[in-house]
């Protein structure tokens, strides 16, 4: 990847770009209006033959005037296109109505991130998730996960699952290549990992660890599937390390989008836990998404950004890491990486781990 060495503007295209994050705040709401009041799902439908802005309010209870900034608006955000005063999607029109990713992505900037990126320099100076106060009183935002209203708790797991889950049919086959009997998994967040692991192998018991309020969706969804009897659940504070983690008998430990929850420092710590839990040949399997290894530039751009919802929102110390900063961890914790896999899913990377 080398998206990021030299300039690709001339002066006058950095100026508009300048300008056009200038306005950024107030055109990702525009695009969020003409969403979600149905405007571009009307333009969309009606076709390239086009639909004038008359016909367009018709069909809606808005006024001629709110239409009207706001598709004005999307002609400069070019969502949207205009000819003999006949409106169409553009191509980016097209994805923001109906591409998954755009949509889960947008969901969680404005329900998880929006109110408290203001709060963003304040997270950088003190260290601290200052934003996180508009959505709770926690000092992390993982603790109150499970408190979240509904709609907004779906914006944070669709974001959270839509990426990593997509790795699963690729991941299994080399996570079960050993064939484990038992795993450890960390952050089990609704239990998928774990319904995808016994559904794969029928013979693996599996252990998910994870904060108490995060082991309730899991729960409800184990027993429903009438799995009790071979996922197990242990409750900790993995960043209390007077707290112990299971005793060492596990053959695979997993992570997923795990670790960039936590700094450095922490990250360290709790691979060195890791490792006392892992039985004798066993290996640690880390599943995470680099911005330096991404295929698309558009993916390494929502990696970076990302970083600053851990920032302002999530804990106030961790990233979406490049792989040196997070491997350089993992070899500070006394484990060597024996496998790196960089096309799992989305662009995600598998890192297999062994102690030295």
């Amino acid at each position: 990847m080398n998206f990021f060495s030299k300039e690709t503007k001339t002066a006058l295209q950095a100026k508009e770009a300048a300008l056009q994050l200038a306005f950024a705040p107030v055109a990702f709401q525009a695009t969020r209006a003409l969403r979600n009041l149905g405007i571009l799902k009307i333009i969309s439908d009606a076709g390239r033959a086009g639909i004038s802005l008359e016909d367009i309010v018709a069909q809606l209870t808005l006024s001629k005037y709110a239409v009207r900034v706001l598709l004005e608006a999307g002609l400069g955000i070019e969502l949207l296109l205009v000819n003999d005063k006949k409106y169409t999607l553009s191509k980016m029109g097209y994805f923001i109505e109906y591409d998954e990713l755009t949509r889960i992505n947008m969901d969680f900037t404005q329900d998880i991130c929006y109110r408290g990126m203001d709060h963003l320099e304040e997270a950088l100076i003190t260290g601290k998730p200052a934003g996180l106060r508009e959505l709770g009183p926690w000092e992390t935002i993982y603790p109150g996960l499970s408190l979240l209203p509904p709609d907004i708790g779906k914006s944070w797991f669709d974001f959270d699952h839509y990426y990593s889950d997509i790795a699963y049919p690729q991941v299994l086959p080399v996570v079960f290549a050993s064939k484990p009997r038992q795993l450890l998994e960390l952050g089990g967040n609704t239990g998928k990992w774990a319904l995808a692991c016994t559904g794969y192998d029928p013979d693996v018991q599996v252990t998910i660890l994870d904060l108490p309020g995060q082991m309730g969706i899991a729960t409800q969804k184990i027993k429903a599937a009438g799995l009790e009897h071979r996922v197990s659940f242990f409750t900790t504070d993995v960043l209390n390390e007077n707290l112990p983690f299971p005793d060492g008998k596990f053959d695979a430990i997993w992570m997923s989008q795990f670790l960039d929850c936590f700094s450095e420092a922490q990250i360290i710590a709790i691979l060195q836990r890791c490792m006392a839990s892992l039985a004798d040949g066993g290996r640690i399997y880390i599943l995470e998404p680099f911005w330096d290894r991404q295929v698309f530039k558009s993916a390494a751009y929502c990696l970076q950004q990302t970083s600053l919802y851990f920032t302002a929102m999530a804990n106030g110390n961790s990233q979406m890491y490049h792989s040196d900063d997070l491997i350089a961890c993992i070899t500070a914790a006394g484990l060597t990486v024996i496998s790196q896999n960089d096309q799992m899913g989305m662009s995600y990377t598998l890192l297999q781990c062994v102690i030295k």
